[in-house]
């Protein structure tokens, strides 16, 4: 409904990720692995993908958050995300959107912060508050991505976006990386 803030739906089982800790952590959307009955976590390393079986270690849908695991030895190879604030956003400053658009993996978008204090509802039906809104384009699959700053530290989770067609319209939506310093 292009006249209200709430998400788009997503295709279930699509989305994105990224790694939060050397302990195995993966963090992304809820409803992007909600009635998942397995799950599954693809790295790309030096060029290959690997993939890795998850489990899931918790979730809130009131936040749309979710952890996935993969065995902490396997997780030791790569580098988590460098983990920024939210609070001090400018509406202005640089963001660069990382993802899985429509299954095109390894895909980046630039923008910039466009809004501050938005609010979405989550897949429960509560508000999110706080989320932060950006021009770079986010689509269906880029749910559960990282959203950086210029220095490449992560201010928020890539979560729904304002469309009437279901594609990116220029106003996407991120859960802020301090709510997800409390969730995670």
């Amino acid at each position: 409904d292009r006249f209200t803030m709430d998400p788009v739906d997503v295709p279930i089982g699509t989305g994105s990720g990224f790694i939060w800790d050397n302990l195995g952590h993966i963090v992304t959307n809820y409803h992007v692995i909600r009635n998942a009955e397995t799950a599954k976590v693809v790295v790309s390393d030096g060029g290959k993908q690997r993939t890795f079986n998850a489990s899931l270690v918790g979730y809130n849908p009131d936040k749309d958050v979710a952890v996935l695991g993969i065995d902490p030895a396997e997780a030791r190879r790569f580098r988590p995300l460098d983990i920024g604030t939210s609070s001090s956003l400018r509406v202005g400053q640089t963001t660069l959107a990382i993802g899985n658009p429509f299954g095109l993996d390894h895909s980046l978008t630039i923008g910039i912060v466009s809004g501050l204090g938005r609010e979405v509802r989550s897949p429960s039906g509560r508000p999110i508050t706080n989320v932060i809104q950006t021009d770079a384009a986010i689509n269906p699959g880029n749910s559960g991505g990282a959203l950086l700053d210029s220095s490449g530290r992560l201010i928020g989770m890539n979560t729904a976006i304002l469309s009437p067609s279901g594609a990116s319209s220029g106003i996407g939506f991120a859960v802020p990386v301090d709510t997800l310093k409390y969730q995670v």
